[in-house]
């Protein structure tokens, strides 16, 4: 047997496995809503708008989902500062709870998280004082939630900027667009 002509097809043969095992990671198949499960995350009831908004809008096939600040699962808001009285962690952590209420929200409008086409836009808003600098750090959260639920689709255009005060003193607030099908 001649393994030089051998080796070759060999190594394209692994090669194309190595590559489809991997595109068939927990995004393909699962859900959402699985996803979410996997990570531990039960979606609250969608949060009330505290003032005269909606909470999601649908024009065609794209959703905007309003402003969401930290709730946690007690009710209470993360408050505080970047770079006064709260760290990146705490203030990345904040960013998934905003991204654990969007996805609450988005879900109440649509239907079905398994819907969403792709994960657009997200804005977020960091409270923050004017010396702070770590925005992205701390939009991350949110980020990385969404892609840990959507895997590509939720890959998304940001910007993350510092503001000198949140509603309710909240620590970020954080928006995003969504196409759905």
């Amino acid at each position: 047997m001649n393994t030089r002509r051998i080796l070759p097809q060999i190594v394209l043969v692994l090669t194309a496995f190595a590559w489809i095992t991997s595109t068939q990671g927990a995004h393909h198949g699962a859900t959402p809503e699985a996803k979410l499960a996997e990570l531990g995350i039960e979606l609250p009831t969608p949060a009330t708008s505290i003032a005269n908004y909606v909470g999601a809008t649908r024009t065609g096939n794209l959703v905007f989902l309003s402003g969401h600040l930290p709730k946690r699962t007690d009710g209470s808001f993360v408050t505080g500062k970047l770079g006064a009285n709260a760290t990146i962690e705490e203030g990345y952590k904040a960013a998934g709870l905003s991204a654990i209420g969007l996805l609450a929200t988005l879900k109440n409008e649509i239907g079905s998280l398994s819907k969403v086409k792709r994960i657009v836009k997200v804005f977020g808003m960091v409270n923050a004082t004017g010396d702070f600098t770590g925005h992205s750090q701390v939009i991350n959260g949110c980020s990385d939630l969404l892609v840990d639920v959507f895997g590509e689709k939720g890959r998304h255009a940001r910007a993350a900027s510092g503001f000198s005060s949140l509603p309710l003193g909240a620590i970020v607030e954080i928006e995003i667009i969504v196409e759905v099908e």
